[in-house]
């Protein structure tokens, strides 16, 4: 697997492409990064560890809700349509 392929590498298209079967409960997604120290990691690592996306604002969190990624691309205040919407 090559690391374009390889979608626990994060990138905003990794992230897209994890959520289009990502679950969805109580207002966010449930993704997998790999992280290094708690950070989302641009490179394969040891550990992988959950991170949640909320659209309703655009914000990736980790594990203790803080923060960690921003981008208005995946907020539904500046036109994200949430793919599990499209789901049947």
């Amino acid at each position: 697997m090559s690391m374009e392929d390889d979608l626990f590498i994060f990138s905003e298209e990794h992230l897209h492409q994890q959520l289009k079967t990502a679950p969805f409960a109580q207002g966010f997604y449930t993704v997998k990064f790999y992280c290094e120290k708690g950070l989302l990691a641009r490179r394969k690592t040891d550990t992988i560890s959950e991170f949640y996306l909320y659209p309703s604002g655009g914000t990736l969190r980790d594990s203790t809700f803080n923060i960690v990624f921003y981008d208005s691309q995946f907020d539904t205040y500046r036109g994200f349509k949430p793919p599990h919407l499209n789901r049947k």
